[in-house]
């Protein structure tokens, strides 16, 4: 990890330093129309320097909310540090939400000014901006179909940036004095939580919590100059801004932005980064996009995997965690497998030159975890929320299990209250949320711990296993336990399988909606000769739910021998007829499920599951990007699963 000067405790402050001590290094990349475009740490600065001075000429000023909507842009991010270098806050918002989620974000922090990336997220500020008075200026960076816009309030990044250069010529120490004013107690963000069960809530965390975070993580991986970390997650989400500009800024190591989401992969691979973030849904959807390739592949070759798989998930971790026990035989199999399979796969995936892995956000199921460090992947889990700066518990390399998030992370205190609830207490935790004093109340109990509202327990050694959400957690009415998001994950390891969403509290037994991944199934029912016309049209073919039933009953006999959800088999299962998207808020922007309201919006299907019918009618309002709404009607078949006998004695605690 790079040293910088103690005084170097707000985010411009350490843009600065890097600009003073490693100017020529490079400190980001973009990929724009197929080139790599690079800026150096001081050429960054620079950039920095001109949009904060033009945001001050144009009346920004200290303690405004500056709002940043677009896809990750080095413009953005420099937008964030302009901000927070006159004293003002950055909002990031999701920049797939539509116009009403920003109109209350816009509102609810008071947003005067906004940077945004193009002409789409221009027309959405537009739509909405008669019923936000405060908002008052709108940056645009990519010029591209703006020329017809004339309104008064419109100006381009450019021009902003030409005012600061002029008003820095004019008054060339301004911009160190606004450095100056700040303090590391200042408030450095606001990040909306992702609004699962209630209207988001502005979590507001001060540089002093983000760089300790930060710098905390860099010193426990080693992260620092050199380092290269690939920049695709959304900006207004809080791993984005631990790994891609508090730690880039704490380590000083390079971001790179895709030229979009469709070329992540492809960008990955070229640039190879060193360090590598992603939720457990995209290593979910890596592995199902490598499962399908071996699908299309040689019997010879499909063989050779399966055989070169079983071995590396008998022995792959080990190795990679250096176990000394791991039989001279063994090696020299997996070094060959390293040669043929595994090594060529790490390069499909962009992965050869990854060091650390993370993934958070979710649990990921232990199937996931298994595959990618048996295949020589660094992979960790580690455990955060927004409150927590994503910094709660982090798993050290050597000891890395798969059913935990390890121990608690340098300077964290971790305890376990008497119903179960994880509490944690940290210098990277929130000051408050934003407006919100009744909520900063509630999440903080008399002795200053965080209430996380996850449900957990330390094994013997001290690592944290998290079960499920504490308010998730439930009871079967046989009082069996009931945990949904751990037997959501389990489906969702097969690759036919996108989403989950099982019930169950309160009832007799356990039910699931599943969504099936619309790649997969369809590349399955093209070499089976299926014809299908659509999404609700393949979902409801009853080789696809034969081949869902599989993967269900698979679930079941995996249940069956775990102690603590033994009794919580899936009895019943449907195929939803349409995809669950977070336009129709089903999904949070973060694609986690909003199981209440998915349970309240498909009642009629809970009903059907729970009531022994064989399937049911529905027509469901569906909500396009463009805000038009349509319906889709469809007969919804059910299935009932086989029940594997229970041969372990049932663990009922839940901590």
């Amino acid at each position: 990890m790079i040293a910088t000067a103690a005084h170097a405790d707000t985010f411009p402050r350490l843009l600065l330093e890097h600009a003073r001590a490693r100017p020529d290094e490079t400190s980001i990349r973009e990929k724009d129309l197929g080139i790599w475009q690079s800026w150096t740490w001081a050429q960054a600065s620079a950039e920095v320097r001109a949009l904060a001075l033009g945001l001050n000429a144009l009346g920004f000023a200290r303690g405004e909310n500056l709002a940043i909507v677009g896809d990750n842009r080095p413009h953005l991010y420099w937008a964030m540090t302009a901000a927070q270098a006159l004293g003002g806050v950055p909002v990031p918002l999701y920049q797939d939400s539509i116009s009403e989620e920003m109109a209350f974000i816009l509102d609810n922090a008071d947003v005067r000014f906004a940077v945004v990336e193009d002409q789409e997220q221009v027309d959405k500020l537009l739509e909405i901006k008669e019923r936000l008075p405060k908002l008052q200026q709108i940056i645009y960076e990519d010029p591209r179909g703006m020329r017809h816009y004339i309104q008064p309030f419109l100006h381009r990044y450019a021009d902003v940036q030409a005012l600061g250069r002029k008003l820095d010529a004019d008054d060339p120490g301004l911009y160190e004095r606004q450095v100056k004013q700040g303090s590391a107690g200042d408030i450095a963000i606001i990040l909306y939580t992702s609004g699962t069960t209630a209207k988001p809530k502005g979590v507001c965390h001060t540089h002093a919590a983000l760089i300790t975070a930060a710098r905390g993580g860099c010193e426990f991986d080693g992260l620092g100059p050199g380092d290269e970390v690939l920049s695709y997650l959304p900006m207004a989400w809080v791993g984005d801004n631990l790994f891609s500009y508090a730690q880039a800024l704490a380590g000083g190591f390079t971001i790179n932005c895709p030229e979009s989401s469709e070329t992540v992969m492809t960008d990955m691979r070229e640039i190879g980064p060193t360090y590598f973030f992603a939720p457990p849904r995209i290593f979910e959807s890596l592995l199902t996009q490598v499962m399908i390739r071996m699908e299309d592949a040689s019997r010879l070759k499909r063989a050779l995997f399966q055989y070169l798989l079983a071995l590396a998930t008998r022995c792959g971790a080990e190795i990679l965690d250096r176990n000394p026990e791991v039989r001279l035989r063994d090696r020299f199999l997996y070094a060959l497998g390293d040669l043929i399979v595994y090594g060529p796969l790490r390069n499909v995936l962009g992965m050869s030159r990854v060091r650390i892995a993370y993934t958070a956000g979710a649990p990921i199921g232990p199937d996931q975890f298994r595959f990618y460090r048996s295949i020589g992947v660094n992979l960790k889990q580690l455990y955060g929320s927004t409150e927590t700066c994503a910094y709660v518990c982090l798993q050290p390399d050597g000891h890395v299990k798969l059913d935990s998030v390890g121990p608690p992370a340098p300077g964290v205190e971790v305890k376990i209250a008497d119903n179960g609830e994880v509490l944690v207490k940290s210098p990277a935790m929130l000051a408050e949320y934003y407006k919100r004093p009744d909520a900063t109340a509630e999440v903080f109990d008399e002795k200053g711990y965080f209430r996380t509202g996850d449900a957990g327990f330390f094994d013997h050694e001290g690592h944290l296993k998290i079960i499920d959400r504490a308010r998730d957690v439930g009871v079967l009415a046989s009082g069996a336990v009931f945990a949904p998001n751990y037997i959501e994950n389990k489906l969702k390891f097969f690759p036919h399988i996108k989403e989950a969403v099982v019930f169950g509290q309160g009832r007799q037994s356990v039910c699931a909606f599943i969504n099936i991944d619309l790649g997969a199934v369809a590349d399955w029912a093209e070499r089976r000769g299926l014809a299908y016309t659509s999404y609700t049209d393949l979902a409801g073919k009853p080789q696809v739910y034969d081949l869902i039933q599989e993967c269900v009953e698979k679930v079941n006999t995996q249940l069956a021998a775990d102690p603590m959800v033994a009794r919580s088999q899936i009895h019943r299962f449907l195929i939803l007829h349409k995809e669950l998207d977070p336009d129709d808020d089903e999904l949070t922007r973060t694609r986690k499920v909003r199981r209440g309201f998915i349970g309240e919006k498909y009642a009629a299907l809970v009903d059907a599951l729970y009531s022994g019918r064989s399937f049911e009618h529905v027509d469901t309002v569906v909500r396009f990007e463009d805000g038009r709404t349509g319906t889709i009607s469809a007969d919804v078949n059910i299935r009932e699963a086989k029940m594997v006998p229970v041969t372990v004695d049932p663990e009922r605690k839940v901590a």
